[in-house]
């Protein structure tokens, strides 16, 4: 195992409240034993404030960011230790924009050679493909990609730009087209991805990504992480920013854990949660 930062995880719900150890808590889901090809199992994690903030926006430069103060080393970790479960990443042209751009750091591999391991010893392939989802095509590709040998994948819709498309498999790479028009729709890619024999899918691709997998009745379960901070701000971004949800948006709670330790002075919950239908 690799060194632990620390364990006073307080494990809330489900009671009997009891202590828990942080490592190896998300790696004890199994999740890459719970889909299918016919019913891949899709997972999406997010990171959020007490006031519902994921990221600020800065008006002047038109970029969006993660504070800082937000992030703790406990969540990095649970967050790697889903990242290795998964057999694909759906990711976004903005987060490839960003990384090209230095604005965000690269959470495209397994770099930890514990979960590094632990994918060989479970029979997944040294690193997920990658999905990168976009309605305008226009974002470049990170070195990374190409140096740890990952299948790539487009994801965009129908109508998306011609020349666009063209210029992407000229370059030789495979497109999905899941959608009518020119954004990308969760069953659709879903249903492909199963396809293509991906059976553990994991949702790091933001907002819109996320609205369209839960409308479409698609999202097996939600992993969210709440720091006990308020951020403020005028420009931010939350989970979802799409028209309002109905029965779709109603979750259960299979797990909620205290860490008291961190962020400093705060605390934060790990919690899990699986839509009703599921």
């Amino acid at each position: 195992m690799p060194a632990a930062m620390h364990t006073n995880l307080l494990r809330l719900y489900p009671q009997p409240c009891e202590q828990a150890s942080i490592e190896g808590l998300y790696l004890a889901h199994q999740i890459h034993t719970l889909g299918t090809t016919d019913l891949p199992f899709v997972y999406a994690n997010f990171l959020s404030s007490l006031d519902g903030r994921i990221a600020l926006e800065d008006s002047i430069q038109g970029t969006t960011y993660i504070p800082k103060h937000l992030t703790t080393a406990s969540d990095f970790k649970l967050f790697m230790e889903l990242h290795a479960q998964a057999d694909c990443l759906i990711t976004h042209g903005g987060y490839m924009r960003a990384l090209s751009e230095g604005r965000l750091g690269n959470i495209l591999q397994i770099n930890d050679p514990y979960l590094v391991e632990w994918r060989h010893r479970t029979g997944l392939k040294p690193q997920p493909a990658v999905i990168i989802a976009s309605a305008s095509l226009n974002f470049p590709l990170h070195a990374s990609l190409e140096e740890h040998q990952q299948d790539v994948y487009i994801a965009t819709g129908k109508n998306a730009d011609p020349e666009r498309i063209r210029y992407w498999q000229d370059l030789g790479h495979t497109l999905l087209f899941t959608g009518e028009d020119q954004g990308v729709h969760g069953a659709p890619l879903i249903q492909k991805l199963g396809e293509l024999g991906y059976k553990s899918i994991y949702l790091i691709a933001g907002p819109q990504m996320l609205d369209t997998v839960i409308r479409e009745k698609q999202l097996s379960r939600l992993y969210l992480t709440i720091t006990h901070q308020l951020i403020g701000g005028t420009d931010f971004r939350t989970l979802l920013t799409g028209s309002p949800l109905g029965q779709e948006g109603n979750l259960m709670l299979e797990s909620m854990y205290y860490d008291a330790d961190s962020p400093p002075e705060s605390g934060q919950f790990f919690m899990q949660f699986h839509p009703q239908a599921v």
